[in-house]
Order: C-alpha cells, then structure tokens, then sequence
C-alpha cells in the first residue's frame, strides 16, 4: 500500500473498496474520445515521488475567475495555513486524496470535495474541468542534483554528515570559518 489506502498490484491502482479507477479511466480513455481521461489514467499509475500534493492556496490561485468548472488533481491536496481568504475556496475539487483540515475549510467555505468515481459520472469526457499538479521538483532531494558542491558554477547542496546544526565538528571548522584558517 502507499499513503493513499490504494495498493499497486501487477502494475495497477487498485482502490481497497473493489472498484479500480484504474479500470474506470482506462474504459473511458477507450471509449470517449477525451484527451483528458488518457492523461487521468497515467497520472494514476505515477508513483508518489511524480505526485507531488497541491496547496489549497495553488487551487485558490489557479481557480480565480473559473466559476462552475472543477478542479482536478491526480494527487493530494493539502492546507496552507497562508492563505487567509477562504471565500476563495467555493468550488468543486476531485482529488484522490484530500488532508482532513483542507477538506474542512474547502466545505465551509461552500465548496465540495469529490473522488474520481463520482467524476466520472459527472463528467466522463472531462468537460469543464481543469486539470492540475503540484510542483514536481519541490522536493528537497532536487537540491542536490546538478553539478558537484564545491566545483566551479555549482549550486548543488551537499549531502553534509551532521548537517543542519545538529553536529559542531563535522564540516563547520577549516575552510568554513575565517577563524580557522581560511573561509572559501
């Protein structure tokens, strides 16, 4: 199983209540002729790290001026204590999954949140949807690809033992500090 209660099983998402999205997008990527059910049913076999969650901030943002349509994600929604407006909030999300305190100020701000299946029956060919996803290289392993740390150009972030403040010997003394000896 992975965070969402869904088990991948022989390739498949499989929903721990018996009915599959997986087999619902993939019927109707079949039979409709709707690019956006095609794009569904590959987000749904995304691992988590290709997932990445949506604040209900970014929903807000991307929503403005978008009355009556919903909002999709392949993913979960989270809450940003930031966003201080929630009339922002009244309109329809589908979501696989969606955090508990997000889910409470989407609904009384009049809003409503949805899961795929009853989307499906909604609307099958994904009409007056917007379909979103969160920041993919927002997670903090990104930081430290690139070039080296340490070589020319480079603003890669180095994997430091120790690092973050919790160890004062490792790393932090010569080359680091101008008192012992040098700081580059």
């Amino acid at each position: 199983e992975d965070g969402l209660g869904l088990a991948h099983r022989r390739g498949a998402l499989i929903e721990p209540h018996g009915c599959s999205l997986v087999k619902l997008y993939r019927f109707l990527a079949r039979r409709t002729e709707a690019k956006f059910n095609k794009v569904v049913l590959k987000r749904l076999f995304m691992s988590r790290a290709n997932r990445p969650p949506v604040s209900i901030a970014k929903l807000a943002k991307e929503m403005k001026g978008k009355e009556g349509k919903t909002c999709v994600v392949v993913g979960t929604i989270t809450n940003d204590v930031r966003l201080l407006d929630d009339s922002t909030l009244k309109f329809t999300v589908c979501c696989l999954r969606c955090v508990d305190s997000a889910r409470a100020r989407i609904v009384a701000a009049g809003g409503e949140v949805i899961t795929f299946d009853q989307l499906a029956l909604r609307a099958p060919t994904g009409s007056n949807c917007v379909l979103l996803r969160g920041v993919l290289k927002s997670r903090e392993v990104y930081k430290h690809f690139g070039k080296a740390p340490g070589v020319p150009n480079s603003s890669a972030k180095p994997y430091v033992r120790g690092g973050n403040g919790k160890n004062r010997k490792i790393e932090s003394a010569r080359g680091r500090r101008k008192t012992c000896g040098y700081k580059v």
